[in-house]
């Protein structure tokens, strides 16, 4: 789905992510054992649930969720004639990668080992969003195909990313979002939105004690134009050069900034090197 899914989907995801995050570094410490796996068992299915039953309430009061027969709807990728270029199947992986992350913390927190929580997480994910896709399937909607693998992508990127820190040291994945934004709903204004895959260089031991351990190369794409009909379509792939702010804030104890810059680019820390594939 291309508009109201993703703003609701992207706030309670991207708060979940947050509240973890906040929380998971100070009662990690107070695992001292497992928890039993009656015990975990419950608790995920619990945190599942309830994640499903607050999609549940809210499709029905705003989606129009099992108002019309199932059906599906083909929505296509990154072609020209799409509405946003693909940005928002990006905005989806994204979505599921950043939420894997955020329950596999909130997993952690409840002393569930590191790579039982990362498999709980990312299923969670993929459970939570893709019973978004099938609450769609009973509205004007329709269920994505693309939106679904989009999840997919997200929650495997975002699994094996937590279960290997030192490949994790080197990629991020991150969002930025423009300084002059187009409207009222930050979360589905793709004419703001880049998406981009950053390489670190101080996560490569060769670059840790020179000035390279400052610089990430970076990847990206973004798409403009595609939210006014008079308006020139672009789809724009760039290459970047940035700061590694990561490992800057890291390195001075503020360790949660850091952490939350490992998902958020912020504009004008990188030089920019665009082509629009439409011309």
């Amino acid at each position: 789905m291309q508009t109201i899914i993703s703003k609701n989907s992207y706030y309670a995801l991207l708060l979940l992510f947050f509240a973890a995050i906040h929380d998971a570094h100070a009662l990690l410490s107070d695992c001292t054992t497992e928890s039993p796996w009656q015990e975990q068992k419950q608790d995920i299915i619990n945190a599942n649930l309830t994640g499903i039953g607050v999609v549940t309430i809210w499709g029905v009061a705003n989606w129009d969720y099992f108002t019309s027969s199932p059906k599906s709807t083909e929505e296509n990728w990154f072609q020209n004639d799409t509405s946003s270029g693909g940005a928002d199947k990006i905005g989806h992986m994204y979505t599921s990668y950043v939420s894997t992350h955020g329950l596999s913390y909130l997993y952690e927190t409840w002393c569930i080992n590191k790579d039982d929580a990362a498999l709980y997480g990312a299923l969670s994910s993929l459970a939570i969003l893709g019973y978004m896709e099938v609450g769609d399937s009973f509205s004007d909607y329709g269920f994505s195909n693309e939106d679904f693998i989009a999840n997919s992508i997200g929650s495997l990127l975002g699994y094996y990313l937590y279960i290997n820190p030192d490949i994790a040291s080197k990629i991020d994945l991150r969002l930025e979002y423009g300084i002059h934004p187009n409207n009222n709903d930050l979360t589905t204004d793709y004419e703001n939105h880049k998406y981009l895959l950053a390489l670190k260089l101080n996560g490569f031991e060769y670059f840790r004690n020179s000035f390279m351990k400052h610089i990430e190369l970076q990847v990206g794409y973004y798409s403009r134009g595609f939210d006014d009909p008079l308006a020139t379509r672009e789809r724009n792939l760039f290459f970047g050069i940035g700061l590694n702010l990561t490992d800057l804030f890291r390195r001075h104890s503020y360790k949660k900034t850091a952490t939350v810059l490992r998902y958020i680019q912020i504009p004008g820390t990188n030089i920019e090197f665009n082509r629009d594939i439409n011309k």
